[in-house]
């Protein structure tokens, strides 16, 4: 998680919303993100969805099985689906979402019984860290 909390604080650095990604396999970080959704004028451009571009293209797979996901905040409806296509083992994530969330807070997508692959979901990892970055980034916003 710590890796992907520097991804958060990179995106927050660029002016993004401080969101960071990374996916693992087999002990190994084989891709990492940030959000660019404002760099790149492209709302799909969250963290996990750009992890996981970059790791099915190091792959050559569109299936992720044996990968874990570890994200700073909890994913979106859009991000939980691309999840369970993408068919990752394990989402870590810190922050809770309860406006955006859709894994424990919301549709809590994975649930839903129109959901094909739903992975195992390990919540509050870095939470501290990651609520205090957005809370931050947000207030300086405001501000």
């Amino acid at each position: 998680m710590g890796e992907a909390l520097a991804e958060a604080r990179a995106a927050g650095q660029r002016g993004e919303v401080p969101v960071g990604a990374v996916v693992v396999l087999d002990g190994v970080i084989v891709a990492r993100a940030g959000n660019r959704t404002r760099e790149l004028n492209d709302p799909t451009a969250h963290a996990e969805m750009l992890a996981i571009r970059r790791a099915a293209r190091e792959l050559a797979a569109e299936r992720l099985s044996n990968a874990d996901l570890y994200v700073t905040l909890e994913p979106c409806c859009m991000c939980a689906g691309a999840i369970s296509f993408a068919r990752l083992r394990r989402v870590y994530f810190g922050a809770e979402d309860p406006k955006g969330g859709a894994v424990v807070n919301g549709v809590r997508f994975f649930s839903a019984p129109t959901c094909h692959h739903a992975p195992d979901i390990y919540p509050g990892i870095g939470e501290r860290e990651a609520a205090k970055l957005l809370k931050d980034f947000f207030r300086e916003r405001r501000g």
